[in-house]
Order: C-alpha cells, then sequence, then structure tokens
C-alpha cells in the first residue's frame, strides 16, 4: 500500500531494515544495511535504479550502471559501470553504499521513508554518499549537513525499526 508523507510525496516501504542492524548504526555511526534493507525503487529491484554507486565518488556524478558489471549484496543486484567499480564495490561495500538503506536522507530526517530518490540528486559529505528526493533538496540538505546529518542519524534506528515492522505499508 502506498502513504503519503506530511509533503504530499507518495513513499512505498519495505519490510527490509533489521532493528539489529540500526543498533549497530548508532553504535558504529556506520550506514545501515541488512538483506533487503537496500532501497531498489517502485519497480526495478536494483539498488539506486541501476545506478554505480562507486562513480559517485571516483567521478563525482551519478553515473547508470551495467547489468553486465552486476554484483549481489544484501540480497540485491547492484550494477556498476565497470569492472573496477565493480570490485572496489566487492573489497569495501560500506564505504560505498548509500547511509540510510538508500532511502531519501532529507525524509529520514523527518522520520520517515520515501524511496523516491532521484540518482543524480545526491552529496558525499565526510566520505558518506546521501541519496535526496530531488537536486533542490540535496542542495538544501548539504548547506545545513551537520544538523541534517545529525537529525537522521537520530531518527534511522526508529525508522529502520518501523521499516522491520513494515510501518509504512
Amino acid at each position: 500500500m502506498d502513504a503519503v508523507t506530511r509533503s504530499g510525496e507518495r513513499r512505498i516501504s519495505r519490510s527490509a531494515a533489521v532493528f539489529a542492524l540500526a543498533m549497530a548504526t548508532v553504535a558504529a555511526g556506520s550506514p545501515a544495511f541488512a538483506d533487503d534493507s537496500v532501497n531498489t525503487g517502485y519497480f526495478g529491484g536494483v539498488a539506486i535504479m541501476g545506478y554505480d554507486t562507486v562513480a559517485y565518488f571516483t567521478e563525482g556524478k551519478a553515473t547508470k550502471g551495467s547489468e553486465k558489471f552486476s554484483h549481489e549484496w544484501l540480497g540485491t543486484p547492484w550494477h556498476f559501470a565497470n569492472a573496477k567499480h565493480r570490485e572496489m564495490f566487492i573489497s569495501e561495500p560500506l564505504k560505498y553504499t548509500p547511509q540510510y538503506g538508500g532511502y531519501c536522507a532529507g525524509e529520514v530526517i523527518n522520520g520517515s521513508v520515501t524511496v523516491n530518490i532521484d540518482p543524480e540528486a545526491f552529496k558525499i559529505i565526510d566520505g558518506k554518499l546521501y541519496l535526496i528526493y530531488d537536486k533542490k533538496h540535496a542542495e538544501g540538505f548539504a548547506a545545513n549537513a551537520e544538523d541534517a546529518v545529525a537529525k537522521a542519524d537520530g531518527n534511522w534506528p526508529k525508522v529502520a525499526a518501523d521499516l522491520e515492522m513494515d510501518q509504512y505499508h
């Protein structure tokens, strides 16, 4: 079932994040991921809508990946633009995976999730990838990065637990 956020955006939750993983995020300050906790969009079934997560770091831009350079991690296929990026990801997946399972970081600030992200609306802050609903909101997120990240990090354990309990259906 769809739900509507306060801003009117439609969101679909996923029975996804695991509470223990959310607690690990709080304890370690690392991204939270577990089987099925990766945002694969509405219909795609591929992490970050098939975009190459390593390219955000190496190219500084959103780059479409290829099924030819695919790797399954956390029960989800990830696509890469080339074999080198796939190997970089395999060797250090937590370095390259987006925060909050790839859900919109701006919505996590509000204590909720939306799978509706624009792969081209992203920011890398302190070496971590944040995906956002649109480019305008990505600029606002980055402009207030310290507060935005702190608030999203604080909300993520509850949001992840709600995902686990399927509260967003």
